[in-house]
């Protein structure tokens, strides 16, 4: 097993908190925001995103992730890639991970995109000789021009997701976790984008994806998973678990 890259959850589990504001109506609660008042009641509820996991995914494997929203497929993801910690059971990791999730949540918008480049970069493991080397291919990918010395909080959300996206594919890690990321991007970059995409999977040693279209899945996944209210309920190939997907109604 030693060197191998392998992702195993041991009845993992993952509960939190979910405070709701008692306010009747949206005046009410935007009278309480404007004069600091306290609402008048709050309660605590605990919400079960995942519960009971149990698999192993292994080196060479193509795993997709599907179900409706709020089934808890990002909520997996987001706990293999160590941004949520579970509450319960183990999670191994054998294996270096770049998740490409909730693209440029890391940039600091008062810094140039150049500077955004060197932050995300240290955020992303990188020393600043690694960053300089990647520097002038990260502004040409992401055609941002004169605009790279522009601070971030004028971009558009093109040029930012441009920028992010080409930071986050420009390390070749063992393990590819990404959830819908190109959604918000510009058509005439999306082509571009996959190509790059495309070569980024085919170097990983295995491959995580969250998504909703349904054809993504079935092009790139070799095994896929069906997530409802937290649990895992099909595993199958691509095809046997769009069609569970479909039958069941969760597409709808």
């Amino acid at each position: 097993m030693a060197g191998e890259t392998f992702i195993r959850f041991e009845n993992v589990g993952l509960t939190y908190d979910l405070y709701l504001d008692k306010t009747n109506n949206l005046k009410e609660y935007l009278i309480n925001k404007l004069t600091k008042r306290r609402p008048v009641a709050k309660s605590m509820e605990k919400v079960e995103a995942l519960k009971n996991i149990n698999i192993e995914f292994k080196q060479g494997e193509r795993i997709g992730i599907i179900g409706r929203n709020g089934a808890g497929k990002s909520t997996m993801l987001k706990v293999i890639s160590g941004i949520y910690k579970p509450t319960a059971g183990r999670l191994v990791v054998n294996g270096t991970i770049q998740p490409l999730i909730e693209i440029g949540a890391g940039f600091d918008p008062e810094f140039t995109g150049r500077e955004n480049i060197y932050l995300n970069g240290y955020m992303l493991g990188f020393s600043k000789e690694q960053i300089k080397r990647k520097e002038a291919e990260i502004i040409e990918f992401a055609e941002l021009g004169e605009f790279i010395d522009v601070p971030v909080k004028y971009y558009s959300s093109g040029m930012s997701v441009r920028l992010a996206f080409t930071i986050a594919t420009s390390i070749e890690p063992e393990i590819l976790a990404f959830d819908e990321m190109l959604a918000a991007g510009d058509i005439e970059f999306l082509n571009k984008a996959k190509a790059r995409m495309d070569e980024l999977i085919n170097k990983a040693k295995m491959l995580i994806l969250v998504s909703h279209d349904l054809s993504m899945i079935s092009a790139l996944c070799t095994k896929v998973l069906v997530v409802h209210q937290g649990q895992i309920c099909f595993i199958g190939t691509s095809e046997e678990a769009i069609q569970y997907y479909i039958n069941r109604g969760y597409n709808t």
